[in-house]
């Protein structure tokens, strides 16, 4: 027997597959943040909460006594390095950005937040 026209075919069809699937479930990241700066009382909180659910993401974010703004990220990957880049150089209109810092950067399997909230 000779099966060697088949190698091609299949060949062809598991790339195809591996590629669709790969479409199909983008690759979700989760990351801790923290702003330093002048972010409290600028209404940082809010527009972070905005820009994550403009790019689809979830999570959360909180002032900090020591007068930073601390959260969490989910999403596809493209969407949160677009709020990573928002986070250290955009803010809120009337915020001041030092510094953002990026910690537990890691690649899961599926949500385990529903919306973007701010916590109190």
């Amino acid at each position: 027997m000779n099966f060697g026209y088949f190698v091609v075919p299949l060949t062809l069809f598991l790339l195809i597959a591996i590629q669709f699937a790969s479409m199909a479930s983008p690759k979700l990241l989760s990351l801790e943040f923290e702003v330093y700066g002048r972010v409290q009382g600028v209404f940082f909180r809010k527009y972070t909460q905005k820009q994550g659910k403009e790019l689809g993401l979830r999570g959360w974010c909180m002032n900090t006594p020591k007068g930073t703004v601390l959260g969490q990220l989910e999403g596809e990957v493209q969407q949160v390095e677009k709020m990573k880049y928002w986070l250290q150089r955009t803010g809120s209109p009337e915020s001041s950005i030092d510094k953002a810092e990026f910690r537990n950067v890691k690649e899961i399997e599926s949500y385990t937040f529903t919306s973007f909230e701010i916590r109190r």
